[in-house]
């Protein structure tokens, strides 16, 4: 526990230098879809999203980051006993403080998988269906991510 702190304290830490030294992009809504059942991918695309965070100032007012799960990335997400991807959990849930960033989970694909609302923890929201979802964000003004 104390190397992955240290690890998480790290990239931290690099993630607000290189922060510092990207500027001139303006706040937006961004709507990301995500369905790798890889952790490793995960633990990337949460770097990104911390990043593009600190980026637009963690302004709920003028940012808006949605990050769509689906498919293989769902048991990622989940509250099972199986405790493997505890910290992809807990920093999902320490991103959502400020809110700018939401999770949103397709209900449609985790029941699929046997899973409902019961099992994934209250900051994670789940939506009837991803594509849906990820159209209406776009409508709204959301650029899309993959």
């Amino acid at each position: 526990m104390k190397r992955t702190f240290c690890i998480f304290l790290f990239l931290t830490i690099s993630m607000a230098v290189n922060a510092s030294e990207i500027s001139g992009y303006k706040p937006g809504k961004v709507a990301y879809d995500v369905s790798s059942a890889d952790a490793s991918d995960i633990n990337n695309i949460l770097d990104r999203i911390s990043l593009l965070q600190k980026i637009y100032g963690s302004d709920p007012f003028e940012s808006s980051i949605v990050i769509i799960i689906h498919e293989g990335a769902i048991p990622l997400f989940s509250t099972s006993k199986n405790t493997k991807y505890r910290e992809i959990i807990e920093r999902a849930k320490s991103l959502t403080h400020a809110e700018v960033i939401q999770f949103r989970v397709c209900q449609a694909s985790a029941k699929m998988q046997g899973l409902g609302k019961k099992d994934f923890h209250d900051f994670i929201q789940l939506v009837p269906m991803a594509d849906a979802e990820l159209v209406k964000l776009q409508h709204a003004g959301y650029a899309y991510l993959h």
